[in-house]
């Protein structure tokens, strides 16, 4: 794997977007962005909940700044061009070994069916590939998580199986689509 990129030089561009590492100062604008989106959000994202506080914000923050650091969470702020906090997209559970990792994405309900999280998915994968030295990234979803899985593929990714058992949610295992992007899945995108 490659050396861990500095945030600051992480800022990426794709159509109509901005991502960039989470700063101190997004606690507000994320706070906002989830309280707006526990109604599309909160059945799949077990702490979008109406009772998110701005100190929740500012802890997923913090956690997102020092996991970036380590080298374990590469989480980006998803920003329009008027620079409104769209939502996010982050590699997590990296794999050094294998050369892999996980992402996940929201995007806040306002923002939902423009297309922000396919393109922000494949721009991450992208910076995965050539800045982390990664070979695969996988999107893994609840089955009937429909908008998610609709996501992965319009970003390129492919679905795989129905894995059993591969997710742990609301104190139990639950079943979960897996779908992967490889280098050349993204190259005519």
């Amino acid at each position: 794997m490659h050396a861990t990129p500095r945030p600051e030089s992480a800022v990426l561009h794709e159509t109509g977007l901005m991502l960039r590492p989470w700063q101190t100062d997004d606690a507000p604008a994320m706070h906002d962005a989830v309280r707006e989106s526990t109604a599309s959000l909160g059945a799949w994202l077990p702490w979008c909940q109406a009772d998110y506080g701005l100190a929740d914000a500012r802890a997923r923050i913090r956690v997102c700044r020092e996991g970036w650091a380590h080298g374990e969470l590469f989480s980006f702020a998803v920003f329009d061009h008027g620079e409104r906090l769209l939502g996010n997209v982050a590699l997590s559970q990296i794999n050094a070994l294998q050369r892999c990792a996980n992402a996940g994405y929201w995007i806040r309900q306002s923002a939902q069916g423009h297309g922000h999280a396919a393109r922000a998915l494949a721009r991450v994968a992208r910076f995965g590939f050539a800045q982390l030295g990664l070979i695969r990234v996988e999107i893994v979803v609840k089955p009937d998580n429909v908008a998610s899985r609709r996501t992965a593929e319009r970003a390129g990714a492919r679905f795989e199986v129905i894995a059993r058992h591969k997710l742990w949610s609301r104190h139990r295992p639950v079943d979960a689509a897996v779908y992967s992007l490889v280098p050349d899945d993204l190259v005519d995108r």
